[in-house]
Formats: C-alpha cells, structure tokens, sequence
C-alpha cells in the first residue's frame, strides 16, 4: 500500500496545519464481512469534519485528513494501547466496540495482537510519519510549528460523558501542549462565539494522542484540539447528512480561529 493512499494532504504556507483523523470510512481488505450491521454504518466517524475546514487554503494553511476508518485503526491513540484518560471508559487503538457499547464485530470478536501490530504498522505509523515530517518542515521554515487536530462526537453520548456535550470544546492537555498565548488566543475567539455556541477549555476531551505526542511548546511544537458537537452542523441522525445553513455559523467561529492561531507568533 502506498503510504498517501490512507490520507489527503494539502500543504500550506504558513506556519499552522490543520489534521483530521477521524473522518476516514474506508476499511481495510476483509474487514467488512467481519463487522456488524450497526459497525458497517460507521457511526463513530468524525463526519464531514473535513469539509468544514475546506477553507483552509485561503488562509495559507495546510491539511490533512483520513481515508481510513478510526475501525481499522484510531490514529488518534497512542501505539502502544495506553488509555488517554485512566480511570475512564477509553476506546483501544483498535476498537472492540461502538460509541454506544456495543460489540463491533460478529459473536464479539476481538481484533488480536498481532492484528493490532500489522494494522499499526500498515496504517498507523505511515500517518503518524507523513504528520511528524511536515510539522517538522514548517518548523524549519518558521521556527515554530502550530497544528490544529479537528475532531466532532455526538452531542449526546452516556458512554463518555453526561447530558450534552458542550458545543465546542478546546483541549491543550491541561495547558502542556501549546504556549499559553496560543490557548488564550482560541479561547478567546471560542468566548466571543456565545451565546451562539458553548465552549469549554480542557473539558472532557482534553486532547488525545496526537495533541500530547506532538504538542511540545518547550521544542517549538504548538497543538489544540477542537472537538465539535455534530448537532451544531450536521443532522445526528442516520445517514449523518451534512447541512450547509447549519454548519455556517460555526464555519465562521472556525475561519476566525484558523486565523488567530495563523496570526499568533511564540
């Protein structure tokens, strides 16, 4: 397999990149037939999380976004399987169940080790190489590399939180993966977003893998995440269809953010 067959990468020019691991539905050869009817929806994509970004070249910035489903692989967990949150209810790096709890494959299968390595290895680490390069490159042009990892979830989901999810929510792994200007700046722009949509900085999605891996203020290496309710966009609903008047107003909040964390300079 070739390595850019599992992603889209559009490069920028400024010093900020926007990733979205999540939106991916492909599955790998085989998968399919192994997975039940409520898996085959895909329910647990980030959907359509990609288009919402798709303004990014006007702002110079680059991005790059999943072909594959996070049930083939989450890109955004760590390699080797250490829950993000301890204590809570954490889905693996190659998930056994859905969002809603229930099994993902037939008679409740399992995916094994050595599964789980060959999936890393074919998929995961390809990814993970493509993203450290380019943060790596802009770094080198810039002195300073800033990375924006998108993300959205149901608006309701029991399994990892209670009642509604905030509308939007910040996460800079407790203020240790982006300088604090960085975090001030897209809360600020969050803030000025009410009533019109909540938000809440390192809330219950604090940041997964990738804001924490490659989140090194000390080394030059600004992340956030942002992780969307869908309802503010899209119907919840199957089949999950993307509603453009819907999804308007919180565009506008994400161009404004897009270019305040363009703008911010370490």
């Amino acid at each position: 397999m070739d390595s850019s067959d599992l992603y889209v990468f559009r490069a920028g020019t400024a010093p900020l990149l926007i990733n979205v691991p999540h939106c991916g539905t492909a599955l790998a050869p085989g998968l399919a037939g192994r997975l039940t009817p409520e898996a085959l929806t895909l329910a647990d994509t980030d959907w359509h999380v990609e288009k919402l970004y798709d303004f990014a070249a006007e702002y110079g910035v680059g991005l790059m976004h999943a072909r594959y489903s996070r049930y083939v692989v989450d890109l955004n967990r760590p390699p080797d399987g250490t829950p993000l949150y301890p204590g809570a209810d954490n889905t693996e790096l190659c998930p056994s169940r859905a969002f809603s709890g229930n099994d993902l494959y037939l008679a409740g299968g399992i995916v094994a080790e050595t599964e789980v390595a060959e999936r890393r290895r074919l998929y995961w680490q390809p990814y993970h190489d493509r993203l450290a390069a380019e943060l790596a490159a802009i770094k080198a042009r810039h002195g300073y590399a800033l990375l924006l990892d998108g993300h959205s979830i149901p608006s309701q989901v029991p399994r990892f939180f209670p009642g509604r999810l905030p509308d939007l929510n910040l996460g800079s792994n407790d203020g240790r993966s982006a300088a604090p200007g960085l975090a001030a700046a897209a809360e600020a722009v969050l803030s000025q977003a009410q009533p019109q949509f909540s938000h809440v900085h390192n809330g219950r999605f604090k940041g997964g893998y990738i804001t924490r891996h490659y989140g090194r203020p000390e080394a030059g290496f600004h992340a956030l995440q942002l992780e969307k309710a869908e309802i503010c966009y899209m119907d919840e609903a199957r089949p999950n269809p993307y509603d453009p008047a819907r999804a308007a107003p919180l565009i506008a909040v994400l161009r404004r953010l897009v270019q305040a964390m363009r703008d911010w300079r370490p």
